[in-house]
């Protein structure tokens, strides 16, 4: 959507960097203490959707590059969140796999999780949230090669 000249409103891109933003602090605040970053708790939150993913999957599902998912996954392994597996159709490929310790650290933080959303939606009947919902999901999908 383009501004239209005399429009004062903020774009679009500004406006979704603005509450990538705020989401990003808000889950920094909640995960205060937890000593897990909110991009580790983000790779955990993928696993637990999507349990057994190699690291390069994992890297793209939890936005960091293969490098920054490398150096995350030994610090996630060393604490016991995760465990790796070699792929029993591809030997040379490791899975990622969460474990009961990174279900319960994740069970421990999701009301604080879920209440970031909550606000974040606040106002919202159930056919907006399913509109907010689907633009944003239609919009990352126009973006994705």
């Amino acid at each position: 959507m383009t501004r239209h000249s005399g429009d004062d409103s903020p774009s679009l891109l500004y406006s979704v960097k603005r509450l990538e933003l705020v989401i990003r602090a808000r889950l920094d605040e909640a995960l205060r203490g937890s000593d897990v970053t909110t991009l580790q708790y983000t790779a955990l939150t993928v696993l637990a959707h999507r349990d057994g993913v190699s690291a390069a999957q994992l890297a793209r599902a939890s936005f960091v590059t293969p490098q920054s998912m490398a150096d995350m996954l030994r610090a996630l392994e060393r604490r016991a969140l995760i465990r790796r597996t070699a792929n029993p159709a591809n030997k040379r490929e490791i899975l990622v796999h969460l474990t009961g310790t990174g279900r319960s650290l994740l069970a421990a933080h999701a009301s604080r999780a879920a209440a970031i959303e909550a606000r974040m939606v606040e106002g919202l009947d159930d056919a907006a949230r399913d509109a907010f919902r689907s633009a944003l999901v239609a919009a990352w999908a126009n973006l994705t090669d």
